[in-house]
């Protein structure tokens, strides 16, 4: 020991011990780190606040965009050339997925904790899982009975929905500017989608009747994360058992006979996988949208969808959707800025109404005066 410390020498020691106690700082900072973030994490108020700081409204809007257009394909395969004709049990397949994947997060313990049962009725949770089962159920029923062109406008018909729910539940307005912007946005989407609108009977009466309920449950899915502390995942994770209920109780009736006799071969079983993984990111990514925005801000995202996939098949692939659609579209983007910019605007408003006042300075006057009064006051 003798010989290396007569080696190294003595400032070659100390420069040894220094760099043995910044590795040790830095390995007790990771660890201070790690523990902070899992103590975070073990709270709703804390698990809300690490998806507000990581999932804001662009990063969420985005990953919903991307995820639904990787869906549509997804779907289009599954429901075409694997021939499975049955929505319902789809629907049903990919929440049991999104069930699974959750009790998975939960024995891993990075599921987030859901906020304390007396701050949400149970009531309030069993509405959202039953209006969801609707929702994404009939949806999926109307897309196989109607074409795409019909099943867009009934889309458009859950905008307004949303603005008179929101405004008999919770008196919520929107500016008449918000409502021209959202007009100007209904109307080019409807221009964009008109020469496609094949539809029978059946198809058109699903459509209805799953306009109130998928306008209730975007409602429900921003309302329950807005005003309590709900994260995305915990609240999936208490609604999805209620929505499949419901799916079984649907599937007898929407869904046609022959179930047994498909053929569940590894590529047909493959690509039913792949549109549950998706189906399961699909309904994360449009929950931290929606808690993140709003109902109707997820609707204008949904037709942005539409018109993107629209401008970008004739600008690609050299489709043609004809001249008046091309205009609809351009039209209900034109709509989609002005009222993103809206949003912006009372955004950065609401921001500066919270901002503290600045504390103006008091005078050379003023100052003395406060002296004279408080020594008449003496």
């Amino acid at each position: 020991m003798g010989f290396f410390d007569s080696l190294l020498g003595k400032h070659a020691r100390k420069f040894l011990k220094r760099k043995d106690s910044d590795a040790g700082e830095a390995g007790r900072a990771l660890e201070e780190l790690k523990s902070s973030l899992f103590n975070e994490l073990r709270t709703s108020e804390g698990a809300k606040r690490q998806q507000q700081r990581f999932c804001g409204p662009v990063v969420a809007l985005t990953f919903n965009f991307m995820v639904a257009v990787g869906i549509i394909m997804a779907n289009k395969l599954v429901m075409g050339k694997v021939g499975f004709n049955f929505p319902i049990l789809l629907t049903l397949i990919h929440y049991t997925t999104a069930w699974l994947l959750l009790a998975i997060f939960r024995a891993l313990s990075i599921l987030p904790i859901s906020p304390p049962s007396k701050t949400t009725p149970f009531s309030s949770l069993f509405s959202l899982g039953a209006v969801m089962a609707f929702a994404s159920g009939l949806a999926n029923t109307s897309l196989k009975h109607n074409s795409v062109g019909f099943y867009q406008m009934s889309k458009i018909a859950v905008t307004p929905t949303i603005v008179i729910a929101e405004f008999i539940l919770f008196r919520k307005t929107i500016s008449s500017q918000k409502v021209l912007a959202l007009a100007v946005v209904s109307a080019g989407v409807a221009i964009a989608t008109v020469t496609d609108l094949e539809f029978n009977l059946f198809g058109a009466l699903v459509a209805i009747a799953w306009i109130i309920p998928s306008a209730i449950n975007k409602i429900l899915w921003s309302r329950l994360q807005q005003q309590g502390n709900w994260t995305a995942l915990a609240l999936m994770w208490k609604t999805t058992p209620v929505t499949i209920f419901f799916l079984l109780a649907l599937m007898p009736w929407l869904d046609p006979p022959g179930i047994l006799s498909f053929k569940w071969d590894l590529s047909n079983s493959t690509a039913i996988l792949i549109s549950a993984a998706l189906g399961f990111l699909l309904q994360w990514s449009g929950a931290l949208a929606l808690g993140a925005t709003s109902a109707t801000s997820h609707v204008v995202l949904g037709q942005f969808k539409t018109c993107v996939i629209l401008l970008g098949g004739y600008f690609i692939f050299n489709s043609d959707p004809g001249f008046v659609s091309i205009c609809g579209a351009i039209t209900a983007l034109i709509g989609m800025s002005v009222y993103t910019s809206l949003n912006l605007q009372e955004s950065s408003e609401s921001s500066s109404k919270q901002l503290p006042n600045p504390v103006k300075p008091k005078d050379k006057e003023s100052t003395e005066l406060d002296i004279k009064d408080s020594a008449n006051v003496v």
